[in-house]
């Protein structure tokens, strides 16, 4: 099946797939086989210095000829993320990095990203932002983002007390935007992949379903673990659909679609096949499946 939506048309990837960013674990050679299997593969800036950062945009035009992203969490004021003070003039330097190195897309995320979205845009890049409300995904699409990525509360890391459902998200957000949108939230499997498009998604964001593949960077010790949570369990439940402004402690329900540890590659294609077999199976003729754009 071939995927023609608004957001791999932007990306200039095969499937409509983003990468989520990760602390500590969006670097450089994951990134890499993520774009090599057909999504856009996303570096998370913060997890370099930036003297080290062009170096590893270097080494990610070695390890894939395919589009890729950078990611640039844009931290509130007074708060620290790997032990690193990230000032205002320190996220315009990554930046400038990047478009210098070729890199097309761009996503943020945590907090207000005007000031970056304002020089992406100067250099005729996509900018992607990343929101968990819809007034903030309003606010964004105002000021000129070219696609969101919208976060329900199926989703792992930062909560907002808000905060609504994946579904009730994307649903909502698809009557109030104009701008593409990609789902994130809980979404594992070719049924979650097609589901955020029928409920107005024009791609997915893949978070805690891609950290136990092979060749997640993740201890393979933990990988066995996470591959045992029951997110049916009340503790599980207590956890990550808290109401407080914090991050929760467990990976998204999209984990539960995972039952071994495999190939970032063969999971990937595992989702889009079926997903092609899901719409053969409904009557869908085509080998094409075409969202347009707005």
């Amino acid at each position: 099946m071939i995927w023609k939506t608004p957001i791999n048309k932007m990306t200039g990837t095969k499937y409509p797939l983003i990468m989520a960013a990760f602390a500590g674990y969006g670097r450089t050679k994951f990134a890499a086989l993520f774009s090599n299997a057909g999504g856009l593969g996303v570096i998370t800036a913060l997890n370099y210095q930036i003297g080290d950062f062009r170096s590893e945009l270097q080494k990610m035009k070695e390890l894939t000829d395919k589009p890729f992203g950078v990611n640039l969490t844009v931290l509130p004021p007074d708060v620290k993320a790997l032990n690193v003070k990230v000032s205002k003039d320190d996220y315009l330097k990554y930046l400038e990095i990047a478009i210098e190195e070729g890199v097309k897309v761009f996503t943020t995320s945590a907090y207000q990203a005007t000031h970056l979205g304002k020089r992406i845009q100067e250099a005729d890049c996509y900018w992607f932002h990343k929101c968990a409300l819809i007034r903030h995904a309003i606010s964004a699409e105002i000021v000129g983002v070219n696609a969101i990525t919208l976060i329900g509360m199926e989703a792992s890391g930062f909560k907002n007390p808000y905060q609504h459902t994946t579904l009730v998200n994307i649903t909502m957000a698809k009557r109030l935007l104009k701008v593409p949108i990609i789902a994130a939230g809980g979404i594992g499997d070719a049924r979650g992949f097609l589901g955020a498009l029928a409920m107005g998604a024009e791609g997915v964001c893949l978070g805690s379903a891609i950290l136990t593949t092979v060749e997640s960077p993740v201890p393979k010790e933990i990988k066995k673990k996470w591959l045992e949570i029951d997110i049916f369990s009340e503790d599980y439940h207590k956890k990550l659909y808290h109401r407080d402004l914090k991050a929760t402690s467990v990976l998204s329900t999209a984990i539960a679609h995972q039952k071994e540890i495999i190939p970032l590659r063969d999971f990937i294609e595992k989702i889009m096949d079926e997903a092609g077999e899901i719409l053969k199976s409904w009557g869908f003729k085509e080998n094409q499946f075409n969202i347009p754009s707005n």
